[in-house]
């Protein structure tokens, strides 16, 4: 007889998109398949501190670091190390991609993530499968506070090599409590929106009022080639909300805080990014410095005020996002 797949096994399940159990057992609970890369915890008993947790990778297919940590705890809590103690969605974003081992297949699907989407194509029905999932599973879930980590990696070295983006919504604020448990989880480095992305985090908050963000948890590298020792940390903020619990705190002041002051769009073919392609996530530049050049917009400077810049790519599509500007920013107080 051929061995039962498991949660552990669910990772490789859904990057091959092969059959996977509609559902099973697990220690405190179960699990229900929900297609490929859609995988929901269901505790018999929610924990004491239990929240409906949305947890998803692979958005982009080449980032792996979040995907083995991921599997990593779904293989403790196959084992027996955790009990499932909280509702949980898993997502693997871009199956196809992963499989690949590229970034999308046709078009970025961390900008897609809105009710209104009017794309065609592979990432744009992912997009909408994805925010139908994340619908139903809080739907099922009611009277639970609601919470959504996206995992990311980033395409190039940055001054804060683990830093989280808070999505910009008017109407649901950032609980204290997240940046203490952030802050225990070693992140670096906090940034604020300051306007609708529309990326899958920001679907979470700005649809549900979840407390959302998108992590970047280092650079993306190759499955095998990630540091997960220096993601120890942060896993074990994960392990916490699977089983239900509290997460250890610390305080917020341990973080950096930085604000977006200014988008910069590719608003032609004719653009380019003046400094060099590897610059670093948070380097900063003086006033006056030239950062850009687009043939239509014209050259983009430095104002009076010095600005550090982030997701630095010339190459995204013409109307797209090619570097956020940002600022610093003192650390809450509550």
């Amino acid at each position: 007889m051929l061995e039962t797949p498991m949660p552990e096994n669910w990772l490789q399940a859904s990057i091959e998109e092969t059959e996977f159990p509609a559902r099973g057992q697990l220690p405190g609970g179960h699990f229900r398949w929900h297609g490929h890369g859609l995988l929901e915890l269901v505790p018999h008993h929610p924990g004491p501190a239990a929240r409906a947790c949305v947890l998803s990778v692979g958005i982009h297919g080449n980032e792996t670091a979040p995907m083995e940590l991921l599997e990593g705890l779904l293989g403790r809590l196959t084992r027996g190390e955790l009990r499932l103690g909280a509702p949980t969605l898993v997502i693997l974003g871009n199956p196809e991609a992963t499989r690949q081992g590229v970034r999308f297949i046709g078009t970025n699907l961390n900008r897609l993530f809105r009710p209104d989407l009017p794309e065609t194509g592979r990432e744009a029905d992912r997009a909408r499968e994805l925010m139908d999932a994340v619908d139903a599973f809080f739907a099922r879930h009611t009277g639970l506070a609601r919470l959504h980590y996206d995992l990311h990696t980033a395409i190039r070295d940055s001054h804060y090599p683990r830093f989280v983006v808070s999505p910009f919504n008017e109407r649901t604020t950032v609980k204290a409590e997240q940046w203490r448990w952030l802050a225990a989880a070693e992140i670096q480095a906090v940034l604020h929106q300051h306007r609708h992305s529309w990326t899958f985090s920001h679907y979470s908050k700005h649809t549900h009022g979840a407390q959302a963000f998108t992590l970047e948890l280092g650079r993306a590298l190759p499955f095998g080639h990630n540091d997960l020792a220096s993601l120890s940390p942060f896993g074990e903020l994960l392990a916490a909300l699977l089983e239900g619990r509290e997460p250890p705190r610390a305080p917020p002041g341990r973080m950096a805080f930085f604000r977006v002051a200014h988008e910069l769009i590719r608003q032609s073919v004719e653009f380019r990014l003046v400094f060099p392609d590897d610059t670093p996530n948070f380097t900063v530049f003086s006033p006056g410095t030239l950062l850009a050049e687009d043939s239509q917009a014209g050259e983009t400077r430095v104002g009076a005020t010095p600005l550090a810049v982030v997701f630095p790519n010339a190459a995204v599509e013409v109307g797209a996002r090619a570097a956020l500007l940002v600022q610093p920013e003192p650390p809450p107080t509550a």
